[in-house]
């Protein structure tokens, strides 16, 4: 396996979107919460950020104790929520007619990029995991290719007797497009800050009720800022150590993107696709 190289700037620019632009949509958790219910007083509201925090420090200390189950969960986790995510618009993810929408969808990140661009995901994966590691999850992956492969074949034919699919089915052939064409990083950044955490915000943001706005904004700027200060801090640990250079801060810089996104996913998705997920379902079963 190749070693890691130093990132290209396109490269760069796509883990300062990710970090500036795609983690912030997470800020809007605030206004979620209280939408599904949860108590806005004082107390309740220090004790929904213990739980959201402890949630998102377990996900990074299991990281650093157990990196490939956590790298595992990681990619488990994101094919479901992007996958969620994603066709959300059209329909429930968990009716029976979404379950191939929600497979197809579901496999661009964790399946296109590996797949379409193994030589450059493979030194990655490996900053994170190990060498050895990461050749072993690159090989489960493309084990997989062929059953995606025929799950997007599927979807073709499905949404030609389906028409409410072809604009989603659409969507996801340019990503897969922007997969094959472009490094790694800078495919996900692109999917990552324009597809997912754009429409994520739109969709919560209309949601939220006028009076509520200001304040569900103010939270994300703090929640966000948050993230900003806690990521500045991890880097200088982790950089501190020796002298500093170029190839010591490229992996550093990694493992903040990567492990601060799974540990910042986890209670993102329980919230949203869970609690937020289910209490839609049962109001639209409700009518």
């Amino acid at each position: 396996m190749p070693e890691l190289a130093l990132l290209s700037n396109a490269s760069l620019l796509a883990i300062a979107a990710i970090l500036l632009i795609g983690v912030p949509h997470g800020g809007l958790d605030g206004a979620v919460a209280r939408r599904v219910g949860w108590p806005s007083g004082m107390l309740p509201w220090i004790l929904f950020h213990i739980i959201y925090l402890l949630l998102a420090a377990s996900v990074a200390g299991l990281w650093w104790l157990y990196p490939l189950p956590s790298l595992l969960f990681f990619l488990g986790i994101s094919a479901l929520h992007f996958g969620s995510s994603d066709i959300r618009h059209i329909s429930s993810p968990s009716s029976r007619d979404a379950w191939l929408p929600l497979l197809a969808h579901g496999g661009l990140v964790v399946m296109a990029i590996p797949v379409f661009q193994s030589s450059a995901v493979g030194p990655l994966f490996a900053v994170l995991v190990g060498a050895e590691n990461s050749l072993w999850l690159l090989n489960q992956i493309d084990q997989l290719r062929l059953p995606w492969a025929a799950s997007l074949f599927a979807y073709l034919i499905y949404s030609v007797y389906q028409p409410r699919w072809r604009k989603s089915l659409l969507s996801l052939a340019v990503l897969i497009a922007l997969a094959y064409l472009l490094p790694p990083l800078v495919s996900f950044a692109l999917y990552f800050c324009l597809w997912h955490s754009r429409s994520h915000m739109q969709r919560i943001w209309r949601n939220i009720a006028p009076d509520q706005r200001q304040r569900s904004a103010g939270e994300a700027a703090a929640y966000s800022l948050l993230a900003y200060v806690a990521a500045g801090i991890y880097f200088v640990l982790q950089t501190n150590s020796g002298p500093v250079s170029v190839t010591a801060i490229t992996p550093a810089l990694l493992q903040l993107t990567f492990i601060g996104l799974a540990a910042l996913t986890v209670p993102h998705m329980v919230l949203v696709d869970f609690i937020l997920g289910n209490q839609q379902e049962e109001q639209h079963d409700g009518h």
